[in-house]
Order: structure tokens, then C-alpha cells, then sequence
């Protein structure tokens, strides 16, 4: 079975399941294709008891497809890339300060507090799990997926200065975290090897900085190309090849490429860049271009997602642990926001009850997944991959869905801002 026809599979599925949820459910795109595709696989169990072939087929898919690499090597830097096209960069600017925070300081806080707690936790079920593994788990699932908040945000009426620093967060601190799980990862390879704090900081450093500062170099260089012509078919061409080149460049010399997307999708969105590199007609093709790319590769990964539950490991203690997990996740977010919003909201106008509608609507998607599928069997990848798995299902199922009406419930009680 060969490449093409397991993407024209995978796009079949998306556009049937699409179908279905558009017509009957009237979900948002990524809660029912998650939805949809978990009930198909489901019923494959099901049937497999009389005919194995269907199941056997969509394992072979699975199977065929590095669902780590895929995500965080090819799709993600799409997506990051058209997400910041299509963010606010006026009111981002605004609220920087507690965006920075919120992915940098309030990633680093929850990282910690996921850890050491699901540490007590395992330990408490019977699973003798060094706490560096659990440090791990935090570190993957403590960033929010921009991918699954961009897509239910847009419809769940949260105010739009709030909805701005919720994005903003998410796009940035998917990056950060990916960093923070590499920089972990690395320690725990190394064993009881001793581990120069120097080295650390300038892995983070190359990372995170080298990421941004590339970024910016090819929004600008994307900006001078676009300013020079006036063809809008060359320019929509000219946008992918900054995401597909800068990717390649970011790989190859070790930086962050989803901070270089968000970075250089922000430049070539902002109003400035747009009055002054694009006609109205190139403006108009650029984000109908994007918007499909992000529609598209989004729809087939919420379709991945569900399909992924096929290499889980079911044990009754892991199953228990993912399921005590996503309370023990909620608090820790709450908790790791709780200093930045404290402190900013006498600056900058916040929105009543920001830290709980950040908590409920920070999701978890494809992100964390691809990261759990990236550990070792010595870091008890079976474990995490299952609580990893439990934990985003209910994000973006549940907490998905009922953002919108934790919001408007909100509205209505007196105003406080935690």
C-alpha cells in the first residue's frame, strides 16, 4: 500500500466523516471528526469479532504512518504558520507581556506541578515511575494545542481580548513546550551522566531564541519579495515556500520550527505588511489559500487522533490514571496562571473570570499525542501514551463543547477576574 493511497483513504474518511458531522451532529469541524472517527473505530472492534479484515486494514494505515513525524515535522508548521496569519497582531501586541508569561513561565510552573503530582499518584496506583519520566508527561501535556484551540475558539463567544491572549498563548507555547519536552528528553537519555546546567540553557536558548530570530528573518524576506511584484498566484506560492523552506532551515540547524512559523506568520499577517506588500486581491488569495491549508491538514489530523487509539495499551491502572489525570491537569493550569493574571490585571483590562475560562478552554490535541509517541519504552511510553490519550479526548471533546456555555454562564454572575 503505498503513500498515495493511504492519503486518498485518510482524505475520503475526513471528507465522509465532514460530511456526516456538517449535516447531522453540527459540531465544530475537529470535536465531531474526532467523534465520528472514534465511533467508526469502535465499531470496527465490534465487527472484528466476526470479520477481522477492516481491522486489520486500518491497522496496517496506522501502522504506515509516523504519527510523531508527520505532526511535528511536516503539518504542524502549516498550521502554526496559518493560524498567526490570521491572529490579531494589533490587540497580540497589546497583551504581550502576559502572553510571554503564559507560554514561557506558566508552561515551565505546570510542567512541574503535572509532574511531581501524577508522580504521588502513580505511585499511590502501584507504578514505580521515576519522577525525570513524570517531568516528562508534564512537559508534553502542560502546552495547549493551538491547532484544536484556534479551531473552537472561533465558535465558542469568548471575548475577543480574552480569545487574543488564549491563541496567543497557545501558539507560542506549543514551541516553548516542545523545547522544554527535548531539553527533558535529553536528561533522561543521559541517565545518571552528569548534565552541565550550561548546556541545558544553550539547547533552550539555540531553540527558542534561534527559532524566533529565523522566523522574523523570513517574514522579512517574505515581505520584500511580496512588496516588489504585483502576481497573486507567485505570491500565494511565494507564503509556501517561507513555510516550507524556513521548516527545512529550522531542522536542519537544530531550531524551533514552530516558533519560527508562528514567528514569521505573524510578521506577514500583520496589517502594516499587508497594507504595504499586498494588492487587496493578493490579500484576499493569501488567507483563502491558508484557510484551506489549515482546514484541510486540520481535518486529517482530528481523523489521525481518533484512529490512534488503536496502539493503546488498555490496562485498568493506566486507564485509572489518565482518568484521575485530567482533574490533577485543570488545577495545575489554573494554578500555574494564577500569578501572571494576578499581576497583569491591574495593567491591562482583563476579562471577568479569566483563569477559569483559560483553563477550560486551553485543550490539548494532536501535539501532546505525537510527543507520548516519542518516548521510549524505558520511559514508560505505553503509560503516558494511554493518560496522554484520555486526557486530550476529554479536552477537546468535553471541554470543547461546553467552553461556549461556561462563558455565557459566566456573563451572567458578578464580575471577578480569577
Amino acid at each position: 500500500m503505498d503513500y498515495f493511497f493511504i492519503i486518498t483513504i485518510l482524505i475520503a474518511l475526513s471528507a465522509f466523516f465532514g460530511y456526516i458531522n456538517v449535516r447531522f451532529l453540527k459540531f465544530p469541524n475537529s470535536i465531531g471528526l474526532m467523534v465520528i472517527t472514534i465511533l467508526f473505530t469502535l465499531a470496527i472492534f465490534a465487527l472484528s469479532y466476526f470479520d477481522t479484515r477492516l481491522l486489520d486494514a486500518e491497522k496496517f494505515i496506522i501502522s504506515q504512518i509516523n504519527f510523531k513525524s508527520v505532526l511535528l515535522d511536516i503539518m504542524l508548521s502549516f498550521l502554526l504558520f496559518a493560524g498567526a496569519l490570521h491572529t490579531n497582531f494589533e490587540q497580540l501586541k497589546i497583551h504581550r507581556w502576559p502572553v510571554l508569561v503564559f507560554s514561557t513561565l506558566g508552561v515551565l510552573v505546570s510542567t512541574f506541578l503535572v509532574g511531581t503530582t501524577m508522580f504521588f499518584i502513580l505511585k499511590w496506583l502501584g507504578l514505580d515511575i521515576n519522577y525525570i519520566y513524570c517531568l516528562l508527561f508534564g512537559a508534553l501535556i502542560s502546552p495547549t494545542d493551538p491547532i484544536a484551540v484556534l479551531g473552537i475558539l472561533k465558535k465558542a463567544g469568548v471575548p475577543k481580548k480574552l480569545e487574543t491572549k488564549i491563541v496567543g498563548e497557545s501558539l507560542f507555547n506549543d514551541g516553548i513546550g516542545v523545547v522544554v519536552f527535548l531539553t527533558l528528553f535529553q536528561i533522561a537519555s543521559f541517565g545518571n551522566q552528569n548534565i552541565e546546567v550550561s548546556d541545558v540553557l544553550k539547547l533552550f536558548g539555540q531553540e527558542v531564541i534561534g527559532g524566533i530570530a529565523l522566523g522574523l528573518f523570513l517574514g522579512w524576506v517574505t515581505y520584500r519579495l511580496l512588496k516588489s511584484i504585483d502576481d497573486y498566484d507567485i505570491e500565494v506560492i511565494i507564503t509556501l515556500a517561507t513555510v516550507m523552506v524556513g521548516t527545512a532551515i529550522a531542522q536542519k540547524l537544530h531550531l524551533s520550527a514552530p516558533l519560527a512559523m508562528v514567528a514569521a506568520g505573524l510578521f506577514v499577517g500583520n496589517d502594516t505588511v499587508r497594507v504595504n506588500a499586498m494588492s487587496g486581491t493578493t490579500e484576499t488569495y493569501v488567507d483563502k489559500f491558508w484557510e484551506l491549508i489549515d482546514i484541510l491538514l486540520n481535518t486529517i489530523l482530528f481523523v489521525l487522533i481518533g484512529m490512534e487509539m488503536l496502539v493503546l495499551v488498555y490496562e485498568g491502572n493506566y486507564i485509572i490514571a489518565g482518568l484521575l489525570a485530567i482533574p490533577v491537569i485543570l488545577i495545575c493550569r489554573y494554578a500555574s496562571l494564577m500569578m501572571p493574571i494576578n499581576f497583569f490585571k491591574k495593567k491591562l483590562d482583563f476579562v471577568p473570570y479569566t483563569n477559569l475560562i483559560m483553563t477550560w478552554g486551553g485543550l490539548r490535541g494532536g501535539i501532546s499525542i505525537a510527543l507520548a509517541l516519542g518516548l521510549t519504552q524505558e520511559m514508560h511510553r505505553d503509560l503516558f501514551l494511554v493518560i496522554t490519550y484520555i486526557v486530550v479526548v476529554f479536552s477537546i471533546i468535553v471541554q470543547g463543547l461546553t467552553v461556549g456555555t461556561l462563558v455565557e454562564r459566566l456573563e451572567k454572575l458578578p464580575h471577578k477576574y480569577l
